[in-house]
């Protein structure tokens, strides 16, 4: 796919989640990375809605602007994801209503942030970790990602919002939007009882479509 298409492919799903609700007033940011190692960025302050493709930010590899404006102030979490997951070709960073609200909650395990509550979750995301709160654009929250050792693709950052990478940038908007729609079904059940995947219906789906699932004190959590 030309840069060109790949412009307006980011300003199309930028548009779609914006529309939705999924991403309020000029928040969240998409990145794609290029075949020569650089990156297509969204501006700072720019509206996912509104996003003109010749105006989106071109890095090198080294992250220097080379044309297009101001890039996102969020340039250290895309730069870690990219790191710690090579085979990452786009990055999804959304402040979408339920997934924030599931990241203040206390008993929100780190490690797996949700519960296997449906098969698409687990075959979108993989499981999330959840990240501590980081100001926005603090070159340390790319250390807290570094120190997930590129286990997870789908990170929630506490009181903030979820970084999602994918394969393509179409794969990751869907897993960020299989993250959202998952959060919103653990808050309409929390403290409900609701019936969970059991392990072995996770076992199953992670052998028949060859997942890769974090490991947690030294075996899958299978919730």
């Amino acid at each position: 796919m030309s840069e060109t298409a790949l412009r307006e492919q980011i300003c199309r799903y930028g548009r779609s989640l914006f529309e939705r609700g999924l991403t309020p007033g000029s928040s969240g940011n998409i990145s794609l990375r290029l075949p020569d190692g650089g990156w297509l960025v969204t501006p700072t302050n720019a509206s996912l809605g509104f996003l003109d493709p010749a105006r989106i930010a071109r890095l090198d590899e080294t992250g220097r602007l080379v044309s297009g404006d101001k890039p996102t102030k969020e340039i250290p979490l895309h730069s870690a994801l990219y790191e710690s997951r090579s085979e990452a070709k786009a990055i999804v960073h959304l402040h979408s209503t339920h997934a924030v609200a599931v990241s203040m909650l206390p008993e929100i395990d780190p490690r797996q942030v949700l519960p296997p509550l449906t098969p698409y979750y687990l075959m979108r995301t993989g499981g999330t970790a959840l990240v501590p709160y980081y100001r926005p654009g603090d070159p340390a929250v790319a250390d807290a990602i570094r120190g997930l050792a590129g286990k997870y693709s789908s990170v929630l950052l506490a009181n903030h919002g979820p970084v999602v990478a994918g394969d393509s940038l179409e794969g990751a908007v869907f897993a960020t939007e299989e993250l959202e729609e998952t959060a919103k079904l653990y808050l309409l059940l929390r403290n409900l009882n609701p019936r969970q995947l059991s392990p072995g219906q996770v076992a199953d789906l992670v052998r028949h479509f060859g997942l890769t699932l974090p490991e947690i004190d030294g075996h899958h959590d299978h919730g």
